[in-house]
């Protein structure tokens, strides 16, 4: 399953920056992701930014990364110029998956 722009940047950035590996970063990012009730697929970069606040510094630090807060802080303020994908979720999809929780 192919992700968001948003979410493939995040996830780049977090190897990146992190001694976390591709599989590591990314499993991370989706496990933030779905602790929010959003997809790795449809993620558009202001929810993102949220995520990269609230959710992925402390999931960032349960893997022992250090300075998880001042990297997520970094990625929101950045994230917000991923251009989005254009695949808005309706309100029937979002009350979807808040039904399926």
């Amino acid at each position: 399953m192919a992700g968001s722009r948003a979410f493939e940047w995040v996830c780049e950035e977090v190897e990146r920056a992190t001694l976390l590996d591709r599989l590591e970063a990314r499993g991370t990012v989706r496990i933030a992701l779905r602790n929010a009730g959003l997809e790795a697929s449809s993620v558009q970069p202001d929810q993102m930014g949220v995520v990269l606040e609230r959710v992925l510094p402390g999931e960032l630090s349960l893997r022992q990364v250090e300075d998880a807060a001042a990297l997520c802080q970094r990625l929101a303020k950045a994230v917000v110029g991923i251009a989005s994908d254009g695949r808005e979720d309706s309100p029937e999809e979002v009350f979807r998956r808040l039904g399926d929780s």
